[in-house]
């Protein structure tokens, strides 16, 4: 029988012929660079000035940062890795027990992106939780590996304070109140994945994630420091993002672009896979509460700058970036107004 997801234990020898990539939709690792100039911004720094300055410039050309003394400690990042690569050595049978090709599913193991839609399929299994509110979640997660839902929670809990303080700082660099986007976007929900790319026979021909951008507010990425995959389009070029020692790699979300009125970009990235390494990364996504309304901020049009996009919610947001396929046109283009 054919396993539904990749992370069997046993390798492959060739890449199956349902993840290869049309030829002018490949990867074309050769001609990636390293991104020099990967901004890093020390949250510890006590000149906050500064730090809302470099924060600003990141959103507005780069549209991803990575922080350092983020508060998040170092136990629980080490925990929460050993957990993810704990829980994809389980035996099949096991991991089984939670697969679902349903993406309404709040707890699922999945493979690719949306299984059922796509014709080419991507080249990662990943476990997919809600993490907000942690009681009313936590209960469905896994109970094995033992110690899951406890060390999951743990880090969830720190990486969702650092989210919502990113947010302020946010708030603060486009002008704003502190607390403008938290109060905009309400009581957040967190969704996790925990990625596994396995070792791909041919990395070339196909992506653990082709290039897309986040339909959220905000995403901290926890990056495997062993093996890279992470690729960030930069003007027209894709440039790998090497990981740093003790760092959390923020992307801007679709959301933050809407709420800046266009100022800062949503990025396009996409995760790339290799021959010989399995790869993991931990994802941690901040979404928008269900009835928040995301429109541009009065203060951001008060010099008679037209709002960009239409006002709408995340559920409405949300259904249209599902209901397409991941790689085509920037699910906002869909809410521009065409004044703007």
């Amino acid at each position: 029988m054919e396993s539904k997801v990749l992370s069997t234990g046993i390798p492959y020898k060739n890449l199956p012929l349902n993840y290869i990539r049309p030829v002018s939709q490949r990867p074309n690792l050769s001609q990636v660079s390293l991104c020099e100039d990967v901004p890093v911004i020390d949250l510890g720094c006590p000149d906050h000035t500064r730090v809302l300055a470099q924060l600003h410039h990141a959103c507005k050309n780069y549209g991803f940062f990575q922080v350092i003394n983020h508060g998040v400690s170092k136990e629980k990042v080490e925990n929460m890795q050993k957990m993810a690569k704990d829980f994809f050595k389980l035996p099949i049978e096991e991991k089984m027990k939670l697969y679902s090709d349903d993406p309404t599913k709040t707890i699922r193991l999945s493979t690719s992106f949306n299984v059922k839609k796509e014709q080419v399929h991507n080249w990662r299994d990943y476990l997919r939780l809600h993490c907000w509110p942690l009681d009313q979640f936590v209960p469905q997660w896994p109970s094995n590996p033992p110690n899951f839902k406890e060390i999951v929670s743990n880090y969830c809990t720190e990486v969702r304070e650092l989210g919502i303080r990113i947010e302020e700082l946010i708030s603060e660099s486009l002008g704003l109140e502190k607390s403008y986007i938290p109060n905009v976007v309400g009581d957040q929900g967190q969704h996790m994945a925990i990625n596994y790319y396995p070792p791909c026979p041919e990395p070339e021909m196909t992506y653990g994630l082709p290039g897309h951008t986040d339909p959220n507010t905000l995403t901290v990425l926890l990056q495997d420091l062993e093996v890279s995959g992470l690729q960030i389009l930069k003007g027209d070029k894709w440039v790998a993002v090497k990981p740093q020692p003790d760092a959390f790699v923020i992307n801007i979300g679709d959301q933050i672009e809407a709420l800046s009125n266009g100022i800062y970009k949503s990025v396009w990235h996409r995760a790339v896979v290799n021959a010989s390494t399995a790869r993991i990364s931990v994802a941690s996504f901040l979404c928008p509460a269900d009835d928040a309304i995301i429109s541009a901020p009065p203060a951001l049009l008060a010099d008679g700058s037209p709002a960009v996009y239409k006002g709408f919610t995340y559920p409405e947001y949300y259904k249209k970036f599902w209901s397409r396929n991941l790689d085509q046109e920037h699910c906002l283009e869909l809410f521009k107004n065409q004044e703007a």
